[in-house]
C-alpha cells in the first residue's frame, strides 16, 4: 500500500463513510535538520580550531560542541567537490572532472552533473525535508547562466526547493551577480551591502518561516558561502586589526601555526612542517615594500574570514533562538585548498591579475588605501596560501595535501555527547552524503546508490575504523591514492608521458604532514599503489586522463551561448548579461550600433559593461554621445563634438585592439566618425559585474552621471555588438583559471 492510498471507507454518502488523511511523518520517529556550510578555498589551519591566529569563534565552538576531523579530504577544485557532496559518488563518475566550463566529449567531463544521478537534495525531498540553498553553486556550464537559462543545471532542477546566491565561480562582495530561484536578482543598493550578510540574511529567513509554518517538518540548508575566493573584500575595521600579526611573514605563521596544532592535539606531536613550497620566496628575502603589501592583502584575507565568521554565527545564533539548534546535524569545510592565484605578489585589485595586466609593486602600494573595499578586490600572494595549507606542501588545483585536506567540524549535541573531540579516521566529501542520508532516514539501497560510506559511527567512538580502504584522487594530470593508510602521490607536468611521472609514497599512519618521501624504501608498496590507482580510475570513469591545457578544453564551449556568436542584439527592456558569458569585456575588436529615436532630451546609458572597479560605458549627456572605458587606474573619456540630432540615428563606437593590447575606439553618429581616444589597456575580465542595456544597474562604471542613469526604452530600440574577430580561448582560460 503506497503511503498515500486512501485507508478509509467510502459509503454512498458522507454520513455512511469514513475519512482518512495521510501523515506527513513518512513513517519516521525522528529526523533531524541538517545544515551544511561550505567555506571557499580556505586553508587547513585557518580556522581558529586548527591552528590559525585569524578570530573564527563560530567555527570555533561549534568544534568545541562536536567534532573536529583532522583526515577529512575533498576534491583540489570547487566544482568537483560540489558534485561530490551532491550526490556522494566521485566527482569523474558524475560528469564533473574540473570545472563546469567545458564538455570534452567524455563522460568523465561534461561540465554538470549527470542527470541520471539522484542528489542528495532530491533524496531528502523524499523524506519530508525541505532543501535550501544559500549561496556559491558552480555546477551550472557557464554558457546556461543566463537569464532565459536553461535551467536544468540550476539548484531548483537538482533537488533543492529554494535557492539564492550566485552560480558562477566566484563574484563580487559588494556587487555580486545575483539569482533567486531560477531569476535574477539585483543585489541591495543600500549602502554597506555585503554578499556574506545578504547571504546569512536569507539563510534565516528560509529557516525562519521553515520553523514557523513548518516545525514537525525538517530542513536541509546548504550555505556556501562566496568568501574565502578572491576577491577579497571587508569593511577597513577588520583589516587593521591583523596588520601587526601577520607583520612576523609567512614562514613564521606557519611555524606558530604547527606549534598551536600540536597544542590543539589537531595533529600528532611529531608532525614536521613541510619543505617551504619552491616558488615560495623566504620572507626574510622580500623587499620592505614587498613586505607591506603582502601584509596588508593577508590582513584583507583575515578580516574577510572573522566576517564570514561572524555571519555564520548569526544563523546558528537564530537557530539557537528557534530551538533547533541541539537536534541540527552542522557540518562545516572547506571546498579546496588555499588558492595560489595570487601568484608571487597578490594585489590589492585582483582584476589585474585576472585581466592579464600585473602591475608593479609602486602602483599596487599606491592603492594600499583601497584595500577590501569596493574598488580594492584583492588577492595575496602564494606564500600566504602555503601558511594556510599548514603543514601540507602544495595548493588549490593539486592533489598534495595543500589542495585536498580540508578542516572539517561536525556538531550536533542531541547525538554528539564528545565534545571537543578529534577523529582521525580517513574521510572524503563522498562519504557526507550517505551520512546525512543515513541520519535523515533515507532507506534505500545506499550501498549501491553511493561511493563513500556513512561516517554516522564516528560520532560516537573516536575507535571506529575507516569505512573504507581506499580513494583515488585525479586533477589536471596530477594523481594520488589513499589506500590502507598509505598515500601515493606525483605531480604530473602537462605534455610529458604519464609513465615518466615521479610518484612519491607516504605513510600517514606515521607521517601526519607527508614530509618523508618513502619510494625508494619501499617500492614494492608503490608499485603496488600505482596499480591499484589505474583499477580505480577505470571503476571510477577517470579515463581518459587528460592533461590537455584549459585553453584546449574550453574551445569545446563553441557553438554553445552567446560567446561564439559574431553579433548579438540587445533590447532596452531585457534582463542582465551575467559575466560567465564572457561577451562584456573588450578584449576583441568589436563594433557597437545603437539604434535611437530620438525627441530632443533623451539622455542616459545606452550600454554599460562592468561597474566601478572596471569597465565601459555608452551614453548620452546633454545631447551628445560620450564613451569612457575603465581599466585599473586607468580612465578615457571620449565626448561627440556635436549634438545627436533627433529622430531616428544609429550611434555607437568601433573599438579596434592593437597588439600590444591597447585599442582606439571612434565614436560615430549615422556613420561619422564625431570623436576618438586610445585605450591603453583592454581586457576580458575589466570587474565581476556583467552588461546592461538602457542603464548602468549598480556599481557605476563612469563617475560623471547620477546612479544608473537610464536611457528611456520608448527612445532606444535595440544595441548590437558585432565581434570582428574570433574570441580567445587563451585569455579565456587565464580567466577561468583565476576565477574558479
Amino acid at each position: 500500500m503506497s503511503s498515500n492510498e486512501f485507508r478509509g471507507q467510502i459509503g454512498r454518502t458522507v454520513r455512511q463513510s469514513e475519512p482518512w488523511w495521510p501523515t506527513t511523518s513518512n513513517g519516521l520517529l525522528h529526523r533531524p535538520n541538517v545544515c551544511v556550510v561550505i567555506m571557499d578555498d580556505t586553508g587547513w589551519s585557518d580556522f581558529g580550531c586548527f591552528g590559525s591566529e585569524i578570530a573564527t569563534p563560530t567555527i570555533d565552538q561549534l568544534a568545541s560542541r562536536g567534532l573536529r576531523y583532522s583526515n577529512f579530504h575533498v576534491t583540489p577544485l570547487c566544482s568537483p567537490t560540489r558534485a561530490c557532496l551532491l550526490t556522494g559518488r566521485n566527482h569523474h563518475s558524475v560528469g564533473m572532472r574540473f570545472l563546469s566550463d567545458a564538455d570534452t566529449g567524455f563522460p568523465n567531463s561534461r561540465g554538470c552533473v549527470d542527470s541520471e544521478v539522484a542528489t542528495l537534495p532530491s533524496l531528502l525531498s523524499d523524506q519530508g525535508y525541505t532543501c535550501f540553498l544559500v549561496g556559491k553553486w558552480h555546477l551550472t556550464p557557464r554558457h546556461e547562466i543566463t537569464p532565459s537559462g536553461p535551467f536544468k543545471n540550476w539548484p531548483l532542477s537538482r533537488g533543492f526547493h529554494k535557492f539564492y546566491g550566485f552560480l558562477d565561480g566566484c563574484t563580487d562582495q559588494y556587487c555580486p551577480e545575483l539569482y533567486q530561484d531560477n531569476h535574477q536578482v539585483m543585489p541591495p543598493s543600500a549602502n554597506g551591502y555585503h554578499l556574506s550578510e545578504d547571504l546569512a540574511n536569507h539563510a534565516i529567513q528560509y529557516v525562519t518561516d521553515h520553523v514557523s509554518y513548518r516545525k514537525t517538518e525538517p530542513f536541509y540548508l546548504q550555505l556556501a558561502f562566496g568568501a574565502q575566493h578572491a576577491p577579497f573584500q571587508v569593511p577597513h575595521h577588520y583589516i587593521d586589526k591583523y596588520l601587526e600579526t601577520f607583520a612576523v611573514g609567512w614562514d613564521k605563521i606557519r611555524e606558530n601555526r604547527l606549534e598551536r596544532q600540536r597544542q590543539l592535539g589537531i595533529v600528532p606531536k611529531n608532525t614536521r612542517l613541510t619543505p617551504r613550497n619552491p616558488e615560495v620566496k623566504p620572507w626574510d628575502e622580500l623587499s620592505p615594500e614587498e613586505r607591506d603589501l603582502a601584509v596588508h592583502l593577508q590582513a584583507t584575507y583575515a578580516g574577510f574570514l572573522e566576517h564570514a565568521d561572524e555571519q555564520l554565527g548569526r544563523v546558528i545564533a537564530e537557530l539557537d533562538h528557534l530551538n533547533v539548534l541541539d537536534d541540527t546535524l552542522i557540518m562545516v569545510f572547506a571546498d579546496n585548498g588555499a588558492s595560489r592565484e595570487g601568484g608571487a605578489l597578490g594585489s590589492v585589485n585582483v582584476n589585474s591579475l585576472y585581466g592579464g595586466v600585473r602591475q608593479d609593486i609602486q602602483s599596487e602600494l599606491a592603492q594600499l588605501h583601497k584595500v577590501g573595499g569596493p574598488d580594492g578586490p584583492s588577492h595575496y600572494p602564494e606564500g600566504w596560501a602555503m601558511a594556510s595549507n599548514t603543514p601540507f606542501r602544495r595548493y588549490k588545483q593539486f592533489v598534495d595535501l595543500g589542495g585536498v585536506r580540508s578542516p572539517m567540524i561536525i556538531s550536533w549535541p542531541a547525538t554528539i555527547k564528545e565534545s571537543g573531540a578529534v577523529r582521525s579516521q580517513f574521510v572524503h566529501v563522498i562519504d557526507l552524503a550517505p551520512t546525512i542520508a543515513e541520519t535523515a532516514g533515507v532507506v534505500k539501497a545506499t550501498k549501491n546508490r553511493f561511493h563513500g560510506r556513512s561516517i554516522a559511527s564516528t560520532f560516537q567512538s573516536s575507535e571506529v575504523p575507516p569505512q573504507r580502504d581506499t580513494q583515488y584522487f585525479e586533477m589536471l594530470g596530477h594523481r594520488a591514492l589513499w589506500h590502507q593508510g598509505w598515500r601515493a602521490v606525483t605531480e604530473h607536468v602537462p605534455g610529458h608521458p604519464y609513465e615518466h611521472d615521479t610518484w612519491r609514497l607516504y605513510d600517514t599512519t606515521r607521517d601526519f604532514s607527508e614530509y618523508e618521501d618513502l619510494a625508494e624504501e619501499y617500492p614494492q608498496r608503490l608499485a603496488q599503489l600505482k596499480e591499484i590507482w589505474w583499477q580505480e580510475a577505470q571503476r571510477y570513469g577517470v579515463l581518459p586522463l587528460d592533461d590537455r591545457p584549459l585553453t584546449e578544453l574550453l574551445a569545446f564551449r563553441a557553438p554553445l551561448g552567446l560567446l561564439n556568436q559574431r553579433t548579438i542584439t540587445f533590447y532596452a527592456n531585457q534582463g542582465h548579461v551575467p559575466f560567465a558569458t564572457g561577451v562584456t569585456g573588450t578584449d576583441r575588436s568589436m563594433r557597437v550600433r545603437a539604434h535611437l529615436q530620438r525627441t530632443g532630451d533623451d539622455n542616459g546609458v545606452i550600454l554599460a559593461s562592468g561597474s566601478s572597479q572596471g569597465g565601459y560605458t555608452l551614453y548620452v549627456q546633454d545631447g551628445r554621445l560620450m564613451f569612457e572605458h575603465h581599466m585599473l587606474e586607468s580612465r578615457q573619456r571620449c565626448v561627440g563634438l556635436t549634438k545627436l540630432p533627433n529622430g531616428l540615428c544609429e550611434v555607437g563606437f568601433t573599438l579596434l585592439r592593437q597588439p600590444d593590447g591597447s585599442a582606439m575606439v571612434h565614436l560615430f553618429s549615422d556613420k561619422e566618425v564625431i570623436a576618438q581616444v586610445r585605450i591603453p589597456y583592454t581586457s576580458g575580465h575589466l570587474s565581476f559585474w556583467g552588461l546592461d542595456v538602457g542603464r548602468d544597474r549598480v556599481s557605476q562604471v563612469s563617475q560623471h552621471y547620477p546612479d544608473a542613469f537610464p536611457f528611456s526604452s520608448r527612445s532606444l530600440i535595440d544595441v548590437s555588438i558585432d565581434f570582428l574577430e574570433n574570441v580567445s580561448v587563451e585569455k579565456m582560460a587565464d580567466i577561468a583559471l583565476g576565477t574558479q
